[in-house]
């Protein structure tokens, strides 16, 4: 079987849908690499549920590859202040919490912080190269950059060391259709997160896959057509 090389956008905790995407579309096998581009938690139901797959797809064998995207980032911070843990229940935070069944960061158990803790901010494959949102470009190693790892998209990339890559990133919701755009263009940099917790009435409301040796795009609607 062939290998495929697999990134999948933000999926804030629409479990099913990611579960759907897997399972049935993708139809995931032990020869795939597949990388998760961050953003598992908040604003959807179930937070705990997705962290719950993708621990037990690695437990099993399946080479899954999760990066931290800000969502994380910022479970992670919501205990150092006041003022991060309520950033935190403005971006989803509550939804989290609740798909634990806890009132505080405090209260999830350690194996889910000692997870989310020890994900990687980028993944490189060849010419590729993964990551939440962005690089710094201005940086000659852009690795250094924690912050725009997680925070901050660029369009194109012009320093030596990132301008022959391909940068795949999720972060910044677009619709499908410009997706599908976007790889007709051939580009440097393809932003594979579709909104998969927005409504469609946005343009949005995908969860997406691409594979990167074929171009080929998996999806599935999450929300009902409006």
């Amino acid at each position: 079987m062939r290998k495929r090389l697999l990134a999948i956008g933000d999926s804030h905790g629409c479990f099913r849908q990611l579960y759907l995407l897997l399972t049935e579309v993708i139809n995931l096998n032990r020869q795939d690499e597949i990388v998760l581009l961050g953003d598992y938690i908040d604003r959807g139901d179930d937070s705990k549920a997705i962290l719950d797959l993708i621990m037990d797809l690695i437990a099993n064998g399946y080479n899954i590859i999760p990066l931290k995207g800000n969502h994380e980032d910022m479970m992670l911070k919501a205990s150092e202040s006041v003022l991060n843990k309520h950033n935190w229940m403005l971006n989803g935070g509550e939804q989290t919490l609740t798909s634990f069944g806890v009132t505080s960061v405090s209260e999830i158990d350690s194996k889910y912080l000692d997870f989310i803790s020890g994900l990687k901010l980028y993944h490189q494959y060849d010419k590729y190269l993964f990551v939440h949102a962005g690089f710094n470009d201005d940086l000659e190693n852009p690795f250094e950059d924690e912050y725009s790892m997680i925070w901050e998209r660029r369009f194109d990339y012009r320093s030596p060391f990132l301008r022959d890559k391909i940068i795949v990133h999720g972060h910044r919701p677009q619709p499908l259709a410009d997706l599908r755009q976007q790889l007709k263009d051939a580009p440097q940099v393809i932003n594979i997160d579709t909104g998969c917790v927005y409504g469609k009435e946005s343009g949005l409301g995908n969860l997406s896959a691409i594979d990167l040796f074929t171009m080929k795009i998996y999806s599935v609607s999450c929300q009902p057509d409006v």
